[in-house]
């Protein structure tokens, strides 16, 4: 690989919206756990179907009926993979930035500067928190608070948000020194 080819790579940003002069630092998004709705309109529409060709056998046509049924399942299933998929938390050396997947098309964009968050804390929901490894951050501003429910791994999203933070209060206080 040539230099050329090097540098053209350094350039490219990590996510749609990065800044020239931000790093980024981890994504993370919600567990698994919170697309169970889409398991459960995925296994409803294949059991509802599946009933009719076991009560009446002789009807070889009703065998078609858990394939649509499985098919029907799959489309629902798959738009809410797509609303979980596409629901990100960015964050850089500089803010938070929450991609919210709105329907197929639409998305909400928030952004958080981490030198303006004053305090960031978790909670894992009893056994099924603990089992399944998620639960929900709470980070407070000035504004407002913005809650992250049944994010995988509380504990360490919660570390690193905690370091991030301090870095980049840490790194405003330096600047505001060399200003001054």
């Amino acid at each position: 690989m040539s230099k050329d080819d090097n540098s053209t790579t350094d350039n490219k940003p990590d996510f749609e919206g990065q800044r020239s002069d931000e790093e980024l630092l981890f994504v993370f998004r919600r567990h698994v756990i919170a697309m169970r709705k889409g398991f459960y309109l995925l296994l409803i529409p294949l059991v509802i179907t599946s009933i009719p060709p076991l009560i009446w056998q002789t009807n070889l046509e009703l065998f078609l009926l858990p394939v649509a049924g499985l098919a029907i399942g799959l489309l629902l299933f798959l738009y809410h993979f797509i609303l979980w998929y596409f629901t990100v938390y960015i964050v850089t050396d500089q803010r938070i930035r929450q991609v919210t997947q709105r329907g197929l098309f639409g998305k909400d964009v928030i952004e958080l500067r981490l030198s303006k968050i004053q305090n960031i804390s978790y909670n894992i929901p009893g056994f099924t928190g603990e089992v399944f490894k998620f639960g929900t951050i709470v980070i407070q501003t000035f504004v407002g608070d913005l809650v992250i429910h049944q994010v995988e791994h509380p504990d360490e999203t919660y570390n690193k948000l905690q370091d991030a933070v301090n870095n980049a209060v840490k790194h405003q206080g330096d600047y505001e020194e060399v200003t001054s």
